[in-house]
């Protein structure tokens, strides 16, 4: 019985390798990660989280692997309260607030609403990309001047102060472009991209006209006034 164990154990250090040591494991990405994703799926997670929209266009790799791993990212912002919105058509994906009267649910996401001048620009160039659409055209594109001269007439011009409206006009076109509403090609010329109609919906695109209208008229009995 011992030299037949001693036979074995001489056969087995013949092709006997030694494993390496656990501490030596490079699965983790860092010291003492626990998560269960792929790098590239949490990167795109991240991106989620970090920025408002992700889109095909600008972001090719990262909406592959978002479709290839859409169950998994979703479950992980479901944990969060968070759901995610794919538009295939657009090639868009951002995330929403869950909110729920039958569930406490904490608030993860707040909103940071626009002010009135960027309200101004983004009707106006939600209004020239329906405008447009409607004629066929499959892209819309603008110059800042027409943005200004678009939304200065919600202005009480009559001290001919031109610079204080036209910074904060270029500040509302500067925020819009961060979050890839317009696309700027050349400068001072920008693309309006599909996401204007995810911001403002025709639903919403409709209230606030007839807000600015009010607003507008409103100003002008104060100008007669």
């Amino acid at each position: 019985m011992t030299e037949t164990v001693a036979d074995e154990v001489g056969t087995d250090e013949a092709g006997f390798i030694e494993p390496a040591p656990m501490e030596d494991d490079q699965t983790e990405l860092f010291a003492g990660d626990r998560g269960l994703l792929d790098p590239e799926v949490r990167r795109v997670l991240v991106r989620l989280l970090q920025r408002r929209f992700l889109t095909a266009e600008k972001n090719r790799a990262q909406w592959k692997t978002l479709l290839e791993h859409q169950s998994v990212i979703e479950s992980r912002l479901h944990d969060l309260f968070v759901r995610l919105v794919v538009d295939h058509d657009r090639g868009i994906a951002y995330k929403q607030q869950v909110r729920s009267g039958e569930v406490d649910v904490p608030i993860l996401l707040r909103d940071d609403p626009y002010n009135r001048v960027e309200t101004l620009v983004l009707v106006h160039l939600r209004t020239v990309y329906q405008h447009e659409a409607s004629s066929g055209e499959t892209s819309a594109r603008i110059d800042l001047e027409d943005i200004e001269q678009g939304v200065l007439t919600f202005f009480d011009l009559d001290d001919n102060n031109l610079s204080r409206p036209q910074r904060e006009i270029r500040d509302a076109v500067g925020r819009l472009a961060s979050e890839g509403l317009i696309d700027e090609e050349s400068t001072g010329r920008y693309r309006i991209t599909p996401l204007v109609e995810v911001v403002l919906d025709n639903n919403r695109l409709a209230e606030l006209t007839r807000w600015l209208a009010g607003d507008k008229l409103a100003g002008s009995k104060e100008t007669r006034s």
